[in-house]
């Protein structure tokens, strides 16, 4: 009985030691200063931003001088098809 009882208080001595440096851990975690900054977040998205526009711009002036133009050709010749 005795060996039982020693048992089950290393268990809970062991599990409030684990919780309290999961505690001590989460303090550490929530005092930390080490976070990316604003200034930092919003030159990535001003870069995101100014790419994307770059990207669609390119596929706008692709589209309206190469492909539309070849595509509206091949289309009337398949309707104008004289047998």
């Amino acid at each position: 009985m005795k060996k039982m009882l020693r048992r089950l208080m290393n268990f809970v001595m062991a599990k409030i030691s684990e919780a309290q440096m999961m505690i001590f851990r989460t303090k550490a975690v929530l005092a930390s200063n080490k976070a990316e900054g604003f200034v930092d977040t919003a030159v990535k998205i001003l870069m995101a931003v100014v790419i994307g526009a770059l990207v669609l711009a390119g596929l706008y002036l692709l589209f309206s001088a190469t492909i539309l133009p070849t595509l509206t050709q091949r289309i009337q010749d398949m309707f104008n098809y004289r047998g």
